[in-house]
């Protein structure tokens, strides 16, 4: 349970740090959603909207970002 209660503190900081850069960052982030390789297909009574590079470039950010949190504990 004490590694669970660890797990949960990091978890929350992440978050928060996470919304304070969203918060701060703004309209600087406009480019995230969309990046060449995102799928979005719109018709006139749907739109689809699937961003594959940018969940890639999150995935790698947040390995790297987790592999040196493993580092350190």
């Amino acid at each position: 349970m004490h590694y669970l209660g660890k797990l949960l503190i990091i978890i929350g900081i992440a978050t928060t740090l996470a919304g304070i850069v969203i918060l701060l960052a703004g309209n600087k982030l406009n480019w995230l959603g969309h990046l060449p390789g995102d799928i979005r297909i719109e018709t006139e009574h749907t739109k689809f909207y699937f961003p594959v590079t940018t969940m890639i470039i999150i995935s790698i950010i947040l390995s790297g970002i987790l592999a040196i949190i493993r580092k350190w504990f």
